[in-house]
């Protein structure tokens, strides 16, 4: 059955390469997806694929029809990184790169259309493909495809995505159920003194000492504050205050994430922050101000759609290829589809060089995944949607 999958997708091989590297040298920032939109609805309308324009630059395909309905889901843009791969389709874009795989991720959905297309007769029901805009930048494309009802007219009754995975051998695919990556808030401090001159401390409000033991306390708070059995992560990335040896600053600024899987401790933990924060302030006689930028939600993988992508995996790729995914402090807006609909995100194994440790991983200048990785990920996405479809109209 999925053995046939695979075979489809290998037999376009070289078109998903091309798809890719087109991509690839042609990278956009979050919600400046203009060309690469435009790219998208080029190759839809040329395979009679029906598509729209949702959330400034997302598309939104539909084959099929009948009130079961499934999604499938690639993000389209790319990141502010210098490229370093030296490749002949290297980012014409200085400063910009696809250094997380979206233009992998495009090129696979792209496929996945092709095909869908050509078996779209034996369809038991709707396929929606999200081309979506803005992963990588708060708040996230998803809220906006979802905003512009890309999960209506029909509701799925399933969503599924996949991100690869550069560490992780081709031909494999790594998932698991429950809690794969945690939700992700922003954090910032503007924490002011009284400055004047660094040899008499007595006649200033030392903003860089209070800082400091807000940057401490940050982690005893993780400590005492925190359920042990409860995964979480705060970490202060940014100080930023003085210009001289001789001078105590008026301000100085943090900045850092807090990343975590349970909703209650998050928000717990928001107020804890700015409890100490503001005690540590007052009692150098500096003040505070912060600001919380909440990010993504936790992402949560459906328990019933996990098996079944699993039970696809095996056949398409046997057991020993599906690995345990270990769940990571990343964060992904994938998980604003998984609050709407059951839905499971699973990871591509892109890695030619058998598992390198070594290989250059995620958001690295020098990421350079196998492209004929890109074969498996059609396969999944394609037996994922016909085969769900197939089962909903049994159930």
């Amino acid at each position: 059955m999925t053995k046939e999958y695979l075979e489809k997708a290998i037999i376009i091989k070289d078109e998903l390469i091309s798809h890719r590297r087109k991509i690839h040298i042609n990278p956009e920032l979050s919600f400046e997806e203009y060309e690469t939109s435009a790219y998208i609805r080029q190759v839809l309308d040329k395979l009679g694929i029906e598509n729209e324009s949702l959330a400034g630059t997302g598309v939104v395909a539909h084959l099929g029809q009948g009130t079961k309905c499934v999604a499938l889901r690639a993000d389209i843009d790319a990141l502010p990184i210098y490229e370093e791969t030296e490749l002949a389709f290297s980012s014409k874009r200085p400063g910009v790169m696809h250094a997380c795989g979206h233009d992998l991720h495009t090129a696979i959905l792209l496929g996945t259309a092709k095909l869908l297309k050509e078996m779209e007769q034996e369809l038991k029901g709707v396929v929606k493909l999200l081309f979506q805009p803005g992963e990588e930048k708060l708040p996230g494309g998803a809220t906006m495809l979802i905003s512009d009802g890309c999960l209506m007219n029909p509701k799925p009754q399933a969503v599924f995505g996949q991100h690869i995975d550069p560490i992780l051998p081709a031909g494999k695919i790594a998932l698991s159920p429950g809690f794969i990556m945690a939700s992700a808030d922003e954090l910032y401090w503007s924490i002011k003194g009284k400055g004047g001159h660094a040899a008499q401390p007595h006649l200033s409000n030392d903003a860089i000492i209070t800082a400091s033991q807000i940057v401490l306390s940050m982690q005893t708070l993780m400590t005492k504050y925190r359920d042990p059995l409860l995964p979480a992560v705060l970490s202060i990335t940014s100080i930023q205050g003085g210009s001289a040896t001789n001078i105590f600053p008026e301000e100085v600024r943090l900045m850092g994430t807090l990343r975590a899987f349970n909703n209650e401790l998050r928000e717990a933990l928001h107020q804890r922050i700015l409890e100490v924060s503001n005690s540590i302030s007052e009692l150098y006689g500096c003040t505070c101000e912060i600001i919380i930028v909440k990010g993504y939600p936790a992402l949560k993988n459906n328990d019933d759609t996990t098996s079944f992508i699993k039970s696809i995996g095996k056949e398409l790729i046997g057991e020993k290829n599906i690995h345990f995914w270990e769940p990571k402090m990343w964060a992904e807006d994938f998980a604003y589809y998984a609050q709407e609909v059951p839905s499971t995100f699973w990871f591509l194994g892109t890695n030619a060089a058998l598992g390198n440790i070594n290989a250059h991983g995620l958001h690295n200048p020098k990421l350079n995944p196998d492209e004929n990785a890109m074969t498996f990920g059609v396969a999944m996405m394609l037996a994922a949607a016909v085969e769900f479809l197939e089962r909903e109209r049994r159930t």
